[in-house]
């Protein structure tokens, strides 16, 4: 009989970002956590979604169609799926606050990480949404900032994000698993962290961490 599938419940249950880095060095896919400097500015636990992708560029003239595309994106998010905006970094305004939130919280987008900066981080933090982000910018992306592009793979720290990939985010950074992967991927994390549980109660039980790996193989 086939193992059922594991929901995203279970692992916003009992996944968290290393263990699927761990995983997917395995598979031979070592640079899967872009190395940016990320901020959890709502403060929240671990983001678990798919992809909805979106791309950004500064510009120095007035818009002909001020945020047509990311309300576009915004209105077509679906449930457990988290924004992503790649800006590349750019500090020049705040690309995603309150307004867009409730909007997108509306249509079941679970969270955001973007590369860039953001605003209204006390709103979205009372909101309990998740959104990693550079940092933070008062100012409005009217003119400054717009996004070209939408449902389309996008990079950011090196690290290619797919329209639906899977993506976590927690304390420790953002990881995204690419999709030919990902079943083998998650059944692989799954096995390990119930094989760490069994570890941890080894060694709390007084078993010396060498013996411990010998005996287990995981660490």
């Amino acid at each position: 009989m086939t193992a059922s599938p594991i929901t995203l419940e279970q692992i916003r249950e009992t996944f968290y970002v290393a263990v699927v880095c761990d995983v997917l060095d395995q598979l031979g896919y070592p640079r899967q956590s872009p190395r940016i400097p990320w901020r959890n500015v709502t403060h929240s636990g671990l983001l678990v979604g798919r992809c909805k992708t979106t791309l950004w560029v500064d510009m120095a003239h007035t818009d002909p169609h001020p945020y047509a595309l990311e309300l576009r994106a915004v209105d077509a998010c679906r449930p457990d799926d988290v924004i992503i905006a790649a800006a590349a970094g750019s500090q020049r305004s705040g690309i995603w606050g309150e307004l867009l939130t409730q909007a997108a919280r509306n249509q079941g987008c679970v969270g955001a990480l973007v590369d860039g900066a953001v605003r209204d981080t006390r709103q979205m933090a009372a909101m309990h949404f998740p959104c990693w982000a550079r940092g933070t910018s008062p100012y409005d992306s009217l003119n400054r900032q717009r996004v070209v592009d939408i449902d389309v793979p996008v990079e950011i720290g090196g690290v290619l994000f797919e329209p639906g990939a899977l993506v976590l985010a927690d304390s420790d950074g953002v990881v995204v698993v690419p999709l030919d992967v990902e079943p083998e991927a998650v059944q692989r994390a799954w096995e390990k962290i119930h094989a760490e549980n069994e570890v941890r109660d080894a060694i709390r039980g007084g078993m010396k961490a060498t013996e411990a790996f010998a005996k287990y193989g995981v660490l």
